[in-house]
């Protein structure tokens, strides 16, 4: 079985030195190409040699060589990401040149060993799976079908009351939604049956 892929917790900063020139990767979450260039523009240092950068978001991801050679800094920025089994996030890596060139190829290590580093480090959340149910329920087994949902790890989304109950759309993580439709079928008697939100 893979490896559940994760996002950071927050963002995270690393700092090194390659041959005089100073490296600083700085990481965050994100869940949109909006918000990993808004967190780009926020870090990046103008007054720096180059701030370069990538993103991945699902099948979602962009890299910026800032000046660089091609492809010496943002794509194995990206590889780092990718390396680190990391979704959802946006590295920036800004280099202030100290006078000795690296070459293409120590760029991309600098690049990408700078970006891997900063993930290593980072405090992580794995990204889990969610799917959806809805369902129809009386008052009368609200209380109980709600109680359930939380014991599986379920959320409530959405509570929309009717003359007689109420409708719910409920989130959880995708391993648990047979069990939650189980266990509400068997509380209340197949009273209420859940179905998926996309079916």
């Amino acid at each position: 079985m893979s490896t559940p892929l994760a996002t950071l917790a927050a963002p995270f900063r690393h700092e090194e030195e390659i041959k005089k020139s100073r490296f600083i990767a700085q990481a965050a979450p994100v869940t949109a190409p909006a918000d990993a260039l808004a967190f780009f523009q926020s870090v990046g240092d103008p007054g720096a040699t180059h701030n370069c950068w990538a993103y991945r978001i699902g099948d979602a991801y962009r890299f910026n060589d800032d000046g660089e050679p091609g492809g010496t800094a943002g794509r194995p920025i990206l590889a780092a990401i990718d390396g680190q089994g990391c979704d959802r996030v946006a590295v920036v890596v800004t280099r202030w040149y100290g006078g000795i060139k690296l070459g293409a190829g120590g760029l991309v290590r600098a690049y990408g060993g700078s970006a891997a580093e900063c993930l290593r480090l980072a405090p992580r959340v794995p990204i889990i799976a969610t799917g959806q149910l809805t369902l129809r329920v009386d008052f009368a087994d609200l209380a109980l079908v709600t109680a359930r949902i939380r014991e599986l790890d379920g959320t409530i989304d959405e509570e929309h009351f009717l003359a007689d109950g109420a409708t719910l759309i409920v989130s959880a993580p995708v391993d648990q939604l047979n069990a939650i439709t189980v266990r509400l079928v068997d509380a209340t008697r197949g009273r209420t049956t859940p179905k998926p939100l996309d079916a």
